[in-house]
């Protein structure tokens, strides 16, 4: 009895569609545009191509303003959970960070022109400073928050609140630590976040956005963006709904023109820094955009003898 040999048909590989992520949602961009993501290699340097990865989404001004609504939107249920709360939901994203680590490590290492090896170390960092954040949640407000001295009969108190929205230009050359890095430390504090991702290597940014979607970060918490920074950038930075900027990825120029637009509504502006994102961080990215809410109340007396507080 002769055995039948079994032919295997070659299939086609299913190529991966990256889309936005804004609301909790993937929409494409409403314009249709997208532009090519190239590995970034030695050789590809030289030769000024890459491989072809995929096509990202490229974002237009509409995008952006719907990203500040989805955001602005969520702020309010984001903010009013408790600090508790959000460290879970945060620690629950790194939990889910570790079990899509070999997606991470093969993108970041396209992205970025790493070894295995290091784009392994680069994740490994990453998913420890989502934790790090996380575990922050519930302890900044004792440590930049307290009772003050005052001359009277008064409980003064001061503890801090969130900014509101924040965007976030994700640094350029660190497309998954430095993003992490700058956007964990506004959401840990119940700010919500509209990112721009690095514009050359934006793929573990839009892949952040598929984790976050199936975590239990509330949709429109974190809103992520690809495409050219500039053009994104200069709507949000005049966008009167948005608080607070961060321009760790724009370069001299862009950060001038982006300050300046600022200033309209008066928004809270961290300006570009340089920064090696394997250090471990202090908090400064956190009280950036953090308010201080200071709460005068009258002791009174106690018991028959006047006594106080």
């Amino acid at each position: 009895m002769s055995e039948k040999t079994e032919k295997t048909e070659p299939r086609l590989s299913v190529f991966k569609t990256y889309k936005l992520y804004v609301g909790g949602k993937f929409p494409r961009s409403e314009s249709g545009r997208v532009y090519e993501v190239t590995a970034k290699t030695s050789a590809a340097d030289a030769a000024g191509k890459g491989k072809w990865l995929a096509n990202a989404p490229q974002s237009s001004r509409k995008d952006a303003r719907d990203a500040v609504v989805a955001a602005r939107k969520a702020f309010g249920g984001w903010s009013g959970a408790t600090a508790y709360n959000r460290g879970q939901v945060l620690y629950r994203v790194a939990e889910m960070l570790e079990g899509r680590r070999e997606q991470f490590v093969r993108e970041v290492a396209d992205a970025e022109g790493l070894s295995k090896s290091k784009a392994a170390a680069v994740v490994d960092a990453t998913v420890d400073r989502w934790v790090w954040y996380a575990g922050w949640t519930d302890k900044i407000a004792q440590v930049v928050g307290g009772g003050n001295p005052v001359a009277g009969p008064f409980f003064n108190l001061s503890s801090p609140e969130p900014t509101g929205v924040v965007a976030v230009l994700a640094p350029q050359e660190s497309s998954f630590l430095g993003l992490v890095s700058v956007l964990a430390p506004v959401i840990a504090t119940g700010n919500t976040a509209v990112v721009i991702a690095s514009e050359q290597a934006p793929l573990p940014a839009l892949s952040l956005g598929e984790v976050l979607a199936t975590s239990d970060v509330p949709g429109g918490v974190v809103n992520i963006l690809s495409g050219r920074t500039a053009e994104i950038a200069a709507p949000l930075a005049a966008h009167q709904d948005v608080n607070a900027i961060d321009l760790a990825g724009a370069d001299e120029v862009l950060a001038k023109e982006l300050e300046i637009a600022a200033a309209d509504n008066l928004k809270r502006v961290l300006r570009p820094q340089g920064v090696d994102y394997f250090e471990a961080p202090g908090i400064e990215r956190m009280t950036a955009f953090l308010e201080t809410k200071t709460v005068w109340h009258p002791t009174g007396s106690l018991g028959a003898g006047g006594s106080s507080y």
